[in-house]
């Protein structure tokens, strides 16, 4: 053993003698703080003695902490996730607990509710100590972010010279506008460093169905093909298709390798992390379409032991969650309170879905990506779905969203720092799967759902009770499939009932009307004949846009306002309604009417280009799935070394042509080793207890 090894091993030993001092400290303090916390007898010690007896404590509960936590976490992974989040606080007092008794002569006590809190400081501030010590040693920082993803060092991790990798993070519902302001107000200052320096930045337009189960379909599987919206119904089946559905991602990813004969943008050591779908990669973290399945190296859950198993990562993001929570109740209330217009309710289970996504879902798929970097994978795909679920509820270009951006600028920055400690260079590329757009809801600004206008134009009854569509937000199922819930669709036989009239579906500001006892599309003849007020009483309403039918004698139609009617083989961008739509519109009406479960009525809301402005057919002022504004507005950012996504500079037109550039990424990345693009911050810019345990070199969160 070389002088090296000593003084690696000596600074280790320094570092966990320094750790337990201020861990012992902190406890000192905290027993002084709370008269029920008692860490001497009851005659009273000395000084010295009453701190021993503090030593032998923290020394105690941090063993405790590294042997016993992560066995309790296996075990527990029989419980829903959220839940194993939420007892995060009992478990970590039960061990100071247990630590207190084993103290000699009663010394040590402790009502349980102050155990809970004296724990959850004590791995805090033991663990932000132990970064700050580890900042400046590359060694010791390169294992702490093994240990913080949750990973080991293998023999099999590629060396220093082997082919870059590639890390695709998707922020969701990220529109290019949006990410061009927010750079430019300085929100995202990792992002602005990038495009300055070592990336470009392009919009690329989605599909028609500007959601994140079409385009990461695509993006990941390299075909979206039939899916209409994100949620459709398939009259052969008699399925209710939901794309944030776990048995529906399954399916439409089995559809995808099908069509395609591929298994996906990562089936060579690859990495899926939060998505919807796997893309062919055998290291899945919070991937719905397996969320389902049970055992070892497949089970998503699996996500939450390898973040969970370190007591201090799973205090950090339980405090933060609850803290997320408190954050979007005094934001509700404040919005309430100036009488912001539009404006959804924010009650019930959102503020929960919120902070899974801000917070729980957000640290999980960066610790893991982390994880990937350092174990040296050849591709990563990670999802970040925290400003799309906020967007939703507070609008894409608030302030509560921009707080979101913030953060995720963050999450950019800790990978990019922790690929400099990875064993092959890595090149980063952000991209986002759709943008959203503004606006009142359709029922807000008329009084009733589109449901209730379809039932009104067949002279069916409308229901005087409210009922409001589900929320099409990815999280709102990433949560209820964590908590072990039904999610929708899952709870009852998906078939309608018999007599009970149109299936009518919203996704965003896209509506599908569907008429299930008959078996093939509808004509615009036969909904005539049935119904004859029907599609004058649609077209002609202010709140929308244009519908989308077929016809006997010219095939499909575009219908709108004032009897406009266009065959659809015709259709240009100038066509009629189509002209406020922006270019591409045409097209991709063209292309989803070649679907086999495309609705027997598609229906767009009205877009106004003067307000940009929308109305959604659900409870969201922010959405996104049909045409219309920003939500048709994606983005990608890539490293300036990759070709330019197409020859002449023009931005990719659907999520298929994406994915096509993605490939030819990754196998551009193969080529000569050049830097990433890394942004250093300030060591003196602390991150000191912020949910996610990154390195404290990272800008603080100004907004709490």
């Amino acid at each position: 053993m070389g002088v090296g090894w000593w003084r690696t091993a000596g600074a280790a030993l320094l570092r966990v003698v320094v750790v337990w001092a201020v861990s012992t400290l902190t406890l000192l303090a905290l027993a002084g703080a709370l008269p029920d916390v008692q860490l001497q007898s009851d005659d009273g010690d000395s000084i010295t003695r009453t701190a021993v007896t503090a030593a032998w404590a923290a020394g105690a509960f941090g063993l405790l902490g590294a042997l016993v936590w992560p066995l309790v976490v296996r075990a527990l992974l029989l419980v829903p996730a959220l839940v194993l989040g939420v007892l995060v606080f009992a478990l970590n007092g039960s061990l100071l607990l247990v630590v207190l008794w084993t103290i000699p002569d009663g010394r040590g006590e402790a009502d349980p509710e102050n155990a809970v809190v004296v724990a959850a400081v004590m791995s805090a501030v033991a663990s932000a100590t132990s970064t700050a010590l580890a900042v400046r040693d590359d060694d010791a920082y390169r294992r702490r972010l093994y240990r913080l993803a949750g990973r080991r060092r293998t023999a099999a991790a590629p060396g220093p010279g082997s082919p870059p990798g590639t890390v695709f993070l998707q922020l969701d519902g990220v529109g290019h506008g949006v990410l061009r302001d927010a750079v430019d107000a300085g929100l995202m200052p990792t992002v602005a460093a990038w495009e300055r320096t070592t990336h470009r930045l392009t919009s690329w337009r989605t599909d028609w169905s500007s959601q994140t189960g079409a385009s990461q379909l695509a993006l990941l599987h390299g075909t979206n093909h039939d899916v209409p919206a994100f949620r459709w119904y398939e009259k052969d089946t008699g399925r209710l298709m939901v794309s944030n559905r776990p048995s529906s991602a399954v399916e439409l990813q089995r559809r995808a390798a099908e069509r395609t004969g591929d298994p996906g943008l990562l089936a060579e050591d690859g990495a899926s992390r939060g998505n919807l779908f796997g893309g062919g990669a055998d290291q899945l973290a919070l991937v719905l379409s397996v969320s389902a399945r049970r055992g070892p190296g497949t089970r998503s859950r699996a996500g939450y032991f390898a973040y969970f198993r370190d007591p201090a990562n799973a205090t950090r993001t339980a405090i933060s969650f609850v803290a997320e929570v408190c954050r979007e109740l005094v934001q509700s209330l404040r919005a309430r309170l100036r009488g912001d217009s539009p404006r959804v309710p924010r009650g019930g289970l959102y503020p929960f879905v919120r902070a899974f996504a801000t917070v729980v879902e957000r640290d999980i798929v960066v610790a893991a990506v982390l994880g990937d970097v350092l174990a040296g994978r050849t591709a990563v795909y990670a999802d970040l779905v925290a400003y799309d679920e906020v967007a939703h509820h507070s609008g894409p270009r608030g302030a509560d969203a921009a707080q979101v951006l913030r953060r995720l600028d963050r999450c950019v920055a800790a990978i990019a720092e922790a690929t400099e400690h990875a064993p092959r260079p890595y090149r980063i590329v952000l991209l986002s799967d759709h943008g959203q757009s503004f606006g009142e809801t359709f029922e807000s600004a008329y009084g009733l759902t589109l449901r209730d206008l379809v039932r009104a134009g067949c002279g069916l009854p409308v229901s005087r009770r409210a009922r409001h569509s589900a929320s099409g937000a990815e999280a709102r199922n990433a949560l209820r499939s964590a908590l072990h819930r039904p999610v929708e669709g899952e709870r009852r036989d998906d078939r309608p009932p018999s007599g009970a009239g149109p299936v009518v579906l919203a996704s965003g500001n896209l509506g599908l009307v569907y008429f299930p006892d008959v078996p093939h599309r509808l004509t615009r003849e036969e909904i005539d004949a049935r119904h004859p007020g029907l599609l004058r009483t649609l077209a002609g309403h202010p709140g929308i846009g244009f519908l989308l039918v077929r016809s006997e004698r010219h095939g499909s139609v575009v219908l709108g306002a004032g009897g406009f009617e266009a065959p659809v083989r015709d259709l240009t961008d100038a066509s009629g309604p189509l002209a406020v739509f922006g270019p591409g519109a045409a097209d991709a009406i063209r292309r989803t009417d070649t679907f086999p479960h495309v609705a027997d009525i598609m229906v767009n809301s009205m877009y106004d280009p003067r307000t940009d402005r929308v109305h959604a057919f659900e409870e969201q002022i922010g959405s996104h799935g049909g045409l219309g504004g920003g939500q048709s507005d994606a983005f990608l950012l890539w490293p300036r070394d990759f070709s330019a996504p197409s020859p002449d500079g023009a931005p990719p037109v659907g999520a298929e042509a994406v994915h096509r550039v993605l490939r030819r990424w990754l196998a551009e990345g193969r080529g000569p080793q050049v830097p990433i693009g890394h942004v250093q911050e300030s060591p003196s810019e602390s991150l000191v207890g912020e949910a996610f345990p990154v390195p404290d070199r990272l800008t603080p969160d100004k907004d709490g």
